[in-house]
C-alpha cells in the first residue's frame, strides 16, 4: 500500500482532499451508499476504473477508515465492501457535490456511461420529506431511503418493502430534473412525473404539486 499524498497544509478543506481527493475515490463512496458491495459489483458500475486503480483506492480507503472489508456468511461466502460511520458522513458532500454539478451536465454525451441509481443522489436532494421512494425509469429501477440517517442511502431495483411513494418517469424528464431545468413539483403537477402510494410523501408530494 502507498503511503498517502498530502498537501502539507494545516486546513480542513486540504486534510479532506488528502483523504478523498485522489480521482474515483468518491465516486466509490457514492457506490458504496447502497450498502455492501462486491469488487466486481463496484467495478461493473465504475466504468472507466482499471482493476488496479480500484483496488487501490478500496485500500486506501481501508486505511483512512472510510470503508471495510468483510466476508459474506454462506451461502454468500463473498468479500463486499462497506462504508463506515465516517465514511457514510460523505454523503452531504456528495450531495452538495452533485447539486453544484448539475450545471455540468448538459446534453447526454454518445460516449457518457449511465446506470438507473446515479439519479438517486439528485433526487435525493429534492426530497423533502423522509420516506421510502422507489424509483422507476427507463434505464431500471432503484428506490431511495430519503432521510434515512443510517443504512444504505439507495440500492437497485424494486423497493424491498411498500414504498412511501413510487415514481414513475422517462429519461428525458429524469435528465431534466437532475440538471435543474426543471422543477420536481413542476414535473409531477404537468404529469411527466407520475406520483402513487399511500405513505406521507406521496401525499406530500401529491399536495404540494
Amino acid at each position: 500500500m502507498s503511503p498517502r499524498r498530502s498537501y502539507d497544509q494545516y486546513c480542513s478543506a486540504a486534510r479532506a482532499l488528502d483523504v478523498v481527493g485522489d480521482r474515483w475515490t468518491l465516486l466509490i463512496v457514492r457506490e458504496l451508499l447502497a450498502g455492501p458491495r462486491r469488487y466486481t459489483d463496484l467495478h461493473a458500475d465504475l466504468p472507466g476504473v482499471s482493476t488496479d486503480v480500484l483496488a487501490s483506492r478500496l485500500k486506501d480507503m481501508e486505511r483512512d477508515g472510510l470503508a471495510t472489508r468483510r466476508r459474506l456468511p454462506p451461502p454468500g461466502a463473498a468479500h463486499v465492501y462497506e462504508l463506515t460511520g465516517r465514511g457514510r458522513e460523505l454523503l452531504p458532500v456528495l450531495a452538495a457535490l452533485s447539486g453544484w454539478g448539475r450545471a455540468e451536465l448538459g446534453e447526454r454525451r454518445p460516449t457518457d456511461a449511465v446506470r438507473a441509481h446515479w439519479f438517486a443522489l439528485p433526487l435525493l436532494r429534492l426530497l423533502e420529506n423522509p420516506g421510502l421512494v422507489e424509483v422507476r425509469l427507463d434505464e431500471g429501477d432503484f428506490h431511495l431511503h430519503a432521510g434515512a440517517e443510517e443504512g444504505p442511502v439507495y440500492g437497485e431495483g424494486p423497493a424491498p418493502a411498500e414504498p412511501d411513494a413510487r415514481l414513475t418517469l422517462d429519461s428525458a424528464t429524469c435528465e431534466a430534473v437532475s440538471r435543474g431545468e426543471t422543477a420536481l413539483l413542476d414535473a409531477v403537477r404537468d404529469g411527466r412525473i407520475t406520483v402513487t402510494g399511500d405513505g406521507p410523501l406521496a401525499k406530500a408530494l401529491l399536495r404540494d404539486a
